[in-house]
């Protein structure tokens, strides 16, 4: 007896990426708006959401947001608009940072590096 061919596969590496869904809302297109001029970010548009995507770490500054927006925004405006996030996300006063991989995060979420015996 043989199975038949899978056509789905798992790649168990590292995606390297991070990233949020934002709600598609005049705030949210701000965000978008802002992200869309960093390097290594990528920022896709749907019907009713906002794809931002990045390589290794993406950060939304909020004094840059809040330039932006004309008004002040901070991480309980952006925790309002965002529905989803995948990779390490790390709220500080200032900026909410999300990590691909935890150990760029360790300083920040107490991620032991020591080898364990």
């Amino acid at each position: 007896m043989t199975t038949a061919p899978q056509p789905f596969s798992a790649d168990r590496t590292s995606s390297n990426m991070c990233g949020v869904t934002l709600m598609n809302n005049q705030n949210g297109h701000v965000v978008a708006d802002v992200m869309r001029a960093k390097e290594n970010v990528s920022v896709t548009d749907y019907p009713s959401m906002i794809r931002v995507d990045g390589e290794r770490v993406l950060t939304f500054d909020f004094d840059e947001i809040s330039g932006a927006l004309g008004f002040d925004f901070d991480v309980s405006d952006f925790e309002e608009i965002m529905s989803t996030h995948y990779g390490r996300m790390v709220h500080l006063d200032d900026r909410t940072v999300l990590f691909a991989n935890p150990e760029d995060a360790a300083e920040y979420i107490d991620f032991d590096l020591s080898p364990v015996d």
